[in-house]
């Protein structure tokens, strides 16, 4: 599939620009919108590059992404370090063209898009933690093709000091592959049936962490909670280091439905390594509804044999009465 190589090729790109950014970040490099979540400057210079290949490369295709250049417009400081930034990827770039590539994010659904979270766990990015480039390929409301790029996960979880960074490629059915940075396949990743983990949201306010534990107890979970920024949890889950991954709304919005581009990379991700991704009431994910999950509640991703004892498991918390309907 030639879509894949140029996802991968784009995401490796967007990666690099990332890992600048993080190496020279400047207080004024991050601004808050409009929700109070941050938005920096490799957000924006992320989108840009990744919209412009695929734009190049696919110009009949429309793209969804997270952002849009609003407030870079407003900034001039702002606008010119994203342009720096991508100029530094080999990029001729004026500051109007940047612009223009990163509101190319702003297609509309239909029977082939592409949906693009530029920096998935900007609050981890700027702590210098967790992050994922997440960039999917969604045909007649089915992802075909997903890549996960994760450039501060370690390629295995719980070595200490172990190789830092890895992307997640995958492909409706051709299974999922773990490469390195530098573009080579690692190796193909399957789900685990032995390992019994919860992989959770670092932030509190991104899931009902006491629905998680409750789940969990009855799961007879003993491992404490892997708890990561962004859709790294979905490469943990697909390459056999954690079983479960919830994310029910939070008491206080429980209301909120997900965003598309927060979770269709990882779907593909963990699907083709053997498992399976729902939302709260077991219903596939919609991806036509718009860009948000407006048809769906919560999600719930796992090693495809937990999935039944999972939705068994956020059901009873409902109806116990211990949290708000999901």
């Amino acid at each position: 599939m030639f879509e894949r190589q140029v996802a991968i090729d784009a995401v490796l790109q967007a990666i690099q620009l990332c890992q600048r950014v993080q190496a020279e970040m400047a207080d004024s490099d991050s601004v808050d919108k409009s929700d109070g979540s941050p938005v920096t400057v490799a957000d924006f210079g992320s989108q840009a590059i990744i919209c412009r290949i695929i734009s190049d490369k696919f110009p009949d295709d429309a793209i969804v992404a997270e952002e849009d250049s609003q407030a870079l417009r407003k900034d001039s400081t702002l606008l010119d370090r994203v342009a720096s930034f991508v100029s530094q990827q080999g990029e001729d770039t004026s500051l109007q063209a940047v612009c223009d590539w990163i509101d190319r994010g702003r297609g509309k659904i239909g029977q082939r898009f592409w949906t693009l979270d530029p920096i998935d766990g900007t609050k981890g990015f700027l702590r210098g933690d967790q992050y994922a480039i997440a960039l999917a390929l969604i045909v007649n409301g089915v992802v075909q093709l997903g890549v996960l790029g994760c450039p501060n996960l370690r390629q295995k979880w719980k070595t200490a000091g172990g190789e830092r960074g890895c992307l997640f490629a995958a492909e409706r059915g051709n299974g999922t592959h773990m490469l390195s940075l530098d573009g080579r396949i690692k190796e193909p990743v399957r789900v685990s049936h032995t390992v019994h983990c919860l992989a959770e949201s670092f932030e509190s306010a991104h899931g009902d962490r006491a629905a998680n534990a409750s789940i969990a107890r009855n799961l007879k979970f003993t491992e404490p909670p892997i708890r990561v920024d962004s859709q790294a949890k979905y490469g943990l889950i697909a390459r056999g280091e954690a079983s479960v991954y919830i994310r029910l709304p939070h008491p206080i919005t429980p209301d909120r439905h997900e965003c598309i581009w927060d979770h269709a990379a990882g779907l593909i991700v963990v699907e083709e390594a053997g498992g399976m991704v729902s939302d709260a009431d077991g219903k596939r994910l919609d991806f036509l509804q718009g860009r948000r999950f407006t048809a769906n509640r919560g999600i719930v991703a796992t090693n495809g044999v937990m999935h039944p004892h999972v939705l068994e498991g956020v059901r009873l918390h409902s109806n116990a009465g211990s949290g708000p309907p999901f």
